[in-house]
């Protein structure tokens, strides 16, 4: 299914989603004067992390200091008394946008809060001598359903576009130009 750019724009999501945790995700827990139970934990498929004390807690979809608030709670169940918990997301692993096509460096990237569609671009080193620039299109799932969004690259970076906000999982494919 194709939609516009505008239509994507307008569509719900997108904000604040790189603040969450995903699965593959790598947090730094850190518990004031309790060494043993600071470390790095990666979460799994599932979401879930396998903490001392506390078994398998859930902290898909939370933000860092959801997470350590998650945390705290569970370890203030009978196990500390006043527990205080910190967290760092060291890997974002679940938050890629991914370039393809006729860019210098194709690849997976991770994903920045507010990320558009020209930095993406960049971060793939710009586009070749063939690309179609202005043909580039964006593949999104939104509501359960894979969208193609065309973006007229060449034309946001003269002004005459407003820039396109990527979201996490999105493909950016550049085409080929073919004159």
């Amino acid at each position: 299914m194709t939609v516009t750019a505008d239509e994507a724009r307008r569509s719900k999501g997108g904000a604040g989603e790189a603040a969450t945790l995903g699965a593959g995700d790598v947090l730094e827990v850190r518990v004031y004067q309790e060494a043993d139970l600071s470390g790095a934990y990666r979460l799994s498929p599932e979401g879930t992390i396998d903490f001392p004390l506390c078994g398998k807690v859930k902290l898909y979809a939370k933000t860092p200091s959801g997470a350590a608030d998650a945390l705290e709670q569970c370890l203030a169940n009978g196990y500390i008394k006043r527990p205080q918990v910190t967290t760092i997301v060291r890997e974002f692993n679940s938050k890629k946008i991914y370039v393809l096509g006729e860019v210098q460096k194709p690849g997976t990237f991770p994903y920045d809060d507010n990320m558009s569609i020209i930095q993406a671009v960049t971060l793939a080193g710009g586009f070749t001598k063939l690309a179609s620039r202005n043909n580039t299109s964006v593949t999104r799932v939104m509501d359960s359903e894979e969208h193609k969004i065309r973006v007229p690259v060449d034309d946001i970076g003269v002004g005459r576009e407003k820039n396109f906000p990527l979201r996490p999982g999105d493909i950016v494919y550049v085409p080929e130009s073919f004159f």
